[in-house]
């Protein structure tokens, strides 16, 4: 009968098994037999290797590698002193190393078909990894994963991504030379036309169709890139007044075919209702295909929508923009049912409202909407806010949209429009490489030149890896994705020309990603980075990342910039990598995760103000991209708490979120929050509280984790992160700064 603990075991495919130390004894004694008997262990020696193998995995908090166990194999054969059979069992692991490599993606996808593959389920919160579409693009991201490991990347490389000592972001798309994220120009392919599918498609003569075309032209982009995008809905409102004036044309019409008089203030009353029932039907055409639209990816598109007043000029224009605005919380506010019928919380589109003058105040013309906003918030997470005072100060006094949930382009003088403004829609970005700050404060051993030494040194291997995604898309021709490249979402291109010309001189950005900053600070000075000295070590840090982007860009025109990694699986690879090289280190490893870009520690008690203002130095040095959070209960009945909130960014940040939580159980109809528990394997799974329901196909859960919302549930590390989050702010909250 075999013996089974409880800890679980990731075998290479990601398939997480039963620890079971029969396997152990099985393995130590082919490589026993290998050798004489005068060299070969007794029946109680490889017993008692097995058995401190099995101690020392019972008492760790996570799973464990099936490397990490072997090497622990290895070490108890040698603490025998039996070291001809450890030499055997070297031999043998090299050997099934050398057959393992002889094919790198079988097993892999076969794990993924069978739903066994941990690693890849749950390596995106809003794709479902059952369905048919999401398998196919896993299968197809395997190979291009495999082909990138073995032949696309440098082995130094490829060596210190998979020891997580950088992260090489997307390798399931690299071999298909897509890029990451952009801003699409949809004023251009809405008023200048477009080709969709080989079909012309020309300015649209209402505003319904204007929505209908941006769901398409959304959709179109998502499968030609593998990141997130942002369109504004200030290039829909021109479309509001010509549907304005068409349905007047069509009320003077009807009135003089019904013998009715022509008065003015009938026919304006009648229009504006018709015209507020379009808007609607348009609003929800891109709310709802949005989010029953299937990229080829097998997900719905990730895109964010952008709300700011004073995108569009002053006037009629300006109204019909916070009338769209208007409309979209509205609807937003009022959820998604599922397919039980059930009001739920949709993970797209993402929403941004910008926050200013006209707006921010209790007397500002717009205020309104501000406090529709907060009901949102509240109610269904989103929007997330962009303080426009804020982003003047650090953005050359522009105010835009990032490109999904955080990478914003940085502000070139190179980019201009015609009319001397700066240019954004229809820029892009090259791609991320992370590098684990963690892991450079624990390879220098606390010693601070070590540190700075090895920092210069993974820097560089960055730069490399860069480099890498960079060339990777040079040479790319423009007939690869005619959306993107010759039909205006990025650029008007020819058939056959080459993009090579958009990823230089500020058209196009590429990413260095940071993560980690507060288990850096811990392991090199015993201090989270929210201490005094932490702060000044941390900020000095994020300079020399600035400073290595700013010597890159001048060498090379490729405009690098400093990102704080919304890490999904990352966060748990990272943290596996570092324990196993590492060990547990106390307020540094001793977790299945390590904390986003800057982020305050989730489980450090600050309280919402302090943890935004604190934030807002490191945005700062995150000219690439970063959001800041902050974690509060259910805030619908303390709207006035949330307008606080809203405020206090305004004036102290420019790009903030309040997490909230939007639950359903499916069993008993509880729609508060559901917990995460350990079962009796010491696996995190969510609960409901009021009927202990744990079967995640009957609940709905929806958490922001990386900057947007998601809503197919998370790895073991991220399960384990949102378990440890503290609340920034109480319900009952009344007074605040």
């Amino acid at each position: 009968m075999e013996t089974k603990i409880r800890t679980n075991v990731i075998k290479r495919n990601g398939r997480e098994v039963d620890f079971c130390e029969d396997k152990i004894v099985h393995a130590i004694e082919k490589a026993n037999n290998e050798v004489e008997g005068i060299h070969q262990m007794n029946e109680y020696q490889i017993k008692a290797v097995a058995d401190k193998i099995s101690k020392q995995v019972a008492v760790m908090s996570h799973a464990v590698n099936v490397e990490d166990i072997q090497d622990m194999v290895e070490t108890g054969i040698m603490e025998m002193r039996c070291y001809e059979v450890a030499q055997k069992y070297v031999r043998y692991r090299y050997k099934r190393e050398l057959s393992r490599k002889s094919n790198t993606t079988d097993n892999g996808i076969l794990a993924l078909i069978d739903q066994l593959n941990e690693e890849v389920k749950q390596e995106n919160s809003n794709k479902n990894p059952v369905i048919n579409s999401t398998q196919r693009d896993y299968m197809a991201g395997e190979v291009s994963k495999d082909l990138t490991r073995r032949i696309l990347l440098p082995e130094e490389i490829t060596k210190a991504h998979e020891e997580g000592i950088i992260h090489f972001h997307d390798s399931d798309y690299f071999a298909m030379r897509e890029h990451n994220c952009d801003l699409i120009n949809l004023e251009d392919m809405l008023q200048n036309g477009t080709v969709i599918s080989e079909t012309l498609i020309e300015r649209p003569h209402s505003f319904f169709t204007a929505c209908n075309v941006t769901t398409q032209i959304v959709a179109q982009v998502a499968s030609n890139q593998y990141g997130g995008q942002s369109f504004t809905l200030a290039h829909l409102a021109p479309f509001v007044d010509v549907s304005r004036k068409k349905i007047r044309q069509q009320v003077i019409e009807e009135r003089q075919e019904c013998g009715e008089p022509l008065n003015d203030e009938v026919i304006n009353k009648i229009t504006e209702k018709r015209l507020l029932s379009e808007v609607k039907s348009g609003i929800q055409t891109i709310q709802y295909q949005l989010i029953t639209l299937m990229t080829c990816n097998g997900q719905a598109p990730f895109v964010t929508m952008f709300m700011y007043l004073d995108e569009v000029e002053e006037g009629q224009m300006r109204d019909d923009l916070a009338l769209i605005i208007q409309e979209v919380m509205v609807q937003r506010m009022a959820g998604v049912k599922n397919e039980k019928g059930v009001w739920v919380t949709p993970a797209f589109p993402k929403l941004i409202y910008v926050l200013d003058e006209d707006n921010i105040h209790e007397d500002s013309k717009y205020y309104y909407l501000t406090e529709l906003a907060a009901k949102c918030t509240a109610k269904r997470m989103v929007p997330d806010y962009i303080s426009a005072k804020i982003m003047k100060e650090l953005k050359k006094d522009n105010v835009y949209t990032c490109m999904g949930c955080r990478s914003f382009l940085t502000v070139e003088e190179s980019q201009k429009n015609p009319d001397g403004s700066y240019k954004f829609y229809g820029r892009f970005n090259q791609g991320v490489v992370t590098i684990n700050l963690v892991d450079v404060a624990c390879s220098s051993y606390g010693d601070m030149d070590k540190f700075w030494e090895i920092l210069e040194e993974r820097l560089e291997l960055c730069h490399r890896a860069l480099r890498c995604r960079h060339e990777r898309l040079l040479g790319t021709v423009s007939d690869v994705a005619p959306i993107l490249w010759q039909h205006g979402a990025l650029a008007r291109l020819q058939k056959g020309e080459k993009i090579d010309e958009l990823l230089y001189n500020g058209y196009s950005t590429i990413s260095l990603g940071y993560a980690g900053l507060y288990e850096m600070c811990y392991r090199m000075l015993g201090v989270s980075h929210t201490d005094p000295m932490g702060k000044e070590f941390a900020l000095k840090v994020m300079q020399k990342l600035n400073d290595k982007c700013a010597e890159w860009k001048a060498t090379e025109n490729i405009s690098y910039s400093v990102y704080g990694t919304p890490m999904e699986s990352t966060t748990y690879k990272f943290a596996k990598a570092l324990q196993k090289r590492f060990g547990i280190i106390k307020g540094v490893t001793d977790k299945n995760y390590i904390t986003n870009s800057y982020h305050v520690h989730v489980t450090e008690e600050i309280d919402a103000f302090d943890k935004l203002k604190f934030e807002a130095d490191f945005q700062k040095l995150s000219p690439g991209g970063a959001i800041s959070y902050i974690e509060v209960p259910d805030m619908q009945q303390n709207i006035p708490a949330v307008l606080s909130v809203m405020k206090f960014i305004y004036d102290n940040i420019m790009y903030a979120e309040l997490n909230t939580k939007s639950d359903y159980c499916e069993v008993c109809g509880y729609d508060g929050e559901i917990n995460i528990v350990e079962d009796a394997a010491g696996k995190l799974v969510w609960e409901c509280p009021n009927c202990g329901n744990r079967d995640q196909e009957r609940m709905s859960v929806a958490r922001r984790t990386c900057g947007y919302i998601g809503t197919q549930f998370w790895n073991q590390g991220r399960t384990q992160e949102i378990k440890d989050r503290v609340l920034h702010l109480s319900r009952g909250t009344k007074v605040l700064k």
